[in-house]
Order: C-alpha cells, then sequence, then structure tokens
C-alpha cells in the first residue's frame, strides 16, 4: 500500500480489510484490496494530534490512540465518534480489545499496560 504519510499501526478489520494510523495525523481504512476505503479524520471531521495505536472491536468500531492528545477514541461504523479516555493516560501507543469490551492500552508514558471496560455486557 503505498502513499502513506508515516504509517505507525497496523490492525485487521473483520472484512478482511485495515486500519493505519499515520504520524501526520490522520487514520486511513482499506478495502480486502488494499484500496482506501476512508480517512477519519474526512468521515468524521476529527482533528488528530498524533493517532498511534488502532484497533478493531466485535462490532466493527474502530478505536485510536492518540498520543499527544492523551485520549483514545471509538469511531463506529455509523455515528459520531465517542472519547473513551479522557484522563489517565500519559503516552498511549498500542492497543487491543477483547471480545468481552475491555480495552488493553500499553502506556509507554508510564511503562504500563492500563485495562479499560468500556462495554456493560458481552456480545
Amino acid at each position: 500500500v503505498p502513499n502513506l504519510q508515516g504509517p505507525r499501526y497496523i490492525s485487521p478489520a473483520p472484512n478482511g480489510g485495515f486500519v493505519v494510523s499515520e504520524e501526520c495525523g490522520d487514520v486511513k481504512v482499506f478495502t480486502s484490496s488494499r484500496k482506501l476505503l476512508c480517512s477519519l479524520s474526512s468521515k468524521y471531521g476529527h482533528q488528530f494530534g498524533n493517532p498511534a495505536g488502532v484497533c478493531i472491536d466485535v462490532e466493527g468500531s474502530i478505536l485510536v490512540a492518540d498520543e499527544q492528545r492523551r485520549t483514545v477514541h471509538l469511531f463506529p461504523e455509523h455515528g459520531s465518534p465517542v472519547c473513551l479516555v479522557s484522563t489517565g493516560l500519559r503516552r498511549p501507543v498500542g492497543m487491543s480489545c477483547s471480545t468481552f469490551g475491555h480495552l488493553f492500552v500499553a502506556d509507554a508514558g508510564e511503562n504500563c499496560v492500563k485495562v479499560f471496560k468500556y462495554r456493560v455486557r458481552p456480545p
């Protein structure tokens, strides 16, 4: 996949595609045939500081850790972005989601992994 602006983190998507965070401040979504589906900045009108870790949850929502803003946002397939974590992170980088609604965030600023629950019920 050419023409990325400082690709950083990547996550597979359920449809065979993938999501890539870029150092320049955007997150791009690609189809299984490696075609650009959308840019999260454009689709949602969201301004990233420095997007880092990305993952996809069981509902197909994209989660993005913003290293500069020290936040984690959820981008649903339909609807507006939701800020899941706005405090308690010093330098969020890599992340992963569990099927039970747990979000694991590697916080390089505190040399630890932080665990958040963002769903009330498992799928």
